[in-house]
């Protein structure tokens, strides 16, 4: 019996020291996603340089508040955040320059620093995701739309697109213009300033080129390529494709599908036809990417 006691009966100490480190690995377990949090890290390039800014260090920026976001992109609903105005964090940006912001899953959003920097009524803010305060998942319930994210407000007086919006950020750059960095994306350029191709390219940069590269020019990792090997309009009737870019579980069920419906509002039928428009351009000019 003595034998057994001594086998099977745990000293007190011993048990109090074991019961403190399952205490402690609870906490530590619990504070994991926290401090991951608060460890997410902003990286603004420049082309003299980088600058990294922390969650803590952006929560307590001496411009940080809360604002109201209506009708927020990511959530569909009305949202409330701790935000900084993107333009605090942008010294000697001027409305010439273009921004990119780089979100975790490779989307690249492109946009002109002007309405950031020299606004006509719209005004971009970093909302910074609090770890204490966490926001709720988004509807595909994997994560938040955090820990950084542009968002605007009055975004109609600029004409702010959706794509304009990028969550899950990690980096913004401050880079020279689409057309200068991508050449390949270039429609020929003896055509009008006005001509449909033209404003088919300026819809594209807007609205398709955070996702997708054509000619292997651009930077988003997320999407394939809109021209290689070829180009949609060559293996979609031209009302399957309007079909597909309007609702593409419409023509392809694919639960994992990634690419989000492109409703009138954000594309009219007029801007749609000017993206294919210039798509099907792009196709003779498909050499000057490879």
């Amino acid at each position: 019996m003595k034998s057994c006691t001594t086998l099977f009966t745990t000293p007190a100490t011993t048990r109090r020291s074991n019961g403190l480190r399952f205490i402690l690995s609870l906490a530590a377990l619990t504070l994991v996603p926290q401090l991951s949090l608060q460890a997410a890290q902003l990286r603004i390039e420049r082309s003299h340089g980088v600058e990294t800014w922390e969650t803590r260090q952006l929560l307590v920026h001496p411009q940080i508040q809360t604002i109201q976001i209506s009708e927020d992109v990511a959530y569909k609903r009305d949202m409330s955040y701790r935000a900084i105005p993107l333009g605090a964090l942008l010294e000697g940006v001027t409305a010439q320059d273009h921004l990119q912001a780089v979100a975790t899953d490779g989307f690249a959003a492109e946009i002109p620093a002007a309405p950031v920097v020299q606004p006509k009524g719209s005004k971009a803010w970093l909302a910074i995701e609090d770890p204490a305060h966490p926001w709720p998942a988004l509807s595909n319930g994997s994560q938040s739309a955090g820990p950084f994210y542009l968002v605007w407000t009055a975004p109609s007086a600029d004409n702010i697109g959706r794509e304009e919006w990028p969550y899950a950020m990690s980096t913004l750059r401050v880079l020279a213009s689409v057309s200068e960095r991508f050449p390949a994306l270039l429609p020929d350029p003896t055509l009008a300033a006005e001509d449909p191709v033209n404003k088919g390219f300026a819809l594209f940069q807007k609205n398709c080129l955070a996702c997708h590269r054509l000619n292997a020019a651009g930077d988003s990792q997320l999407g394939p390529d809109l021209n290689l090997p070829h180009s949609p309009t060559e293996y979609f009737s031209a009302g399957y494709l309007r079909q597909y870019i309007r609702n593409p579980q419409s023509l392809r069920e694919w639960p994992q599908g990634k690419m989000p419906s492109i409703p009138k509002e954000v594309l009219s039928d007029t801007e749609l036809d000017q993206v294919i428009a210039y798509l099907e351009h792009m196709v003779a000019r498909r050499k000057a990417g490879e």
